[in-house]
């Protein structure tokens, strides 16, 4: 049983439609891993924000953690030369 709620905004659903399907495969089973687990190893934080980092091949998923209401909120999905910016 997931511990965490999901969110994906928007915008970071249309960059997952984007990335190709072999990789895309990959990237939902990491996304319904951080209802488990939201802190998995190898998670960085990010510098200057609130927000964390998984690397999955050459793409990243930008989310946030709001432990109060025991959520997650993918923000962003990207090749890892543009999700950065």
């Amino acid at each position: 049983m997931a511990s965490y709620s999901l969110f994906l905004k928007r915008s970071a659903g249309k960059e997952l439609e984007a990335v190709p399907l072999k990789d895309r495969r990959r990237l939902v089973a990491r996304i319904q891993g951080l209802a488990v687990e939201p802190h998995p190893p190898n998670v960085q934080k990010l510098s200057g924000a609130e927000k964390y980092r998984i690397r999955q091949g050459d793409y990243r998923l930008l989310y946030t953690i709001d432990d109060a209401d025991r959520s997650v909120v993918i923000v962003r999905i990207g090749h890892r030369g543009d999700v950065y910016r």
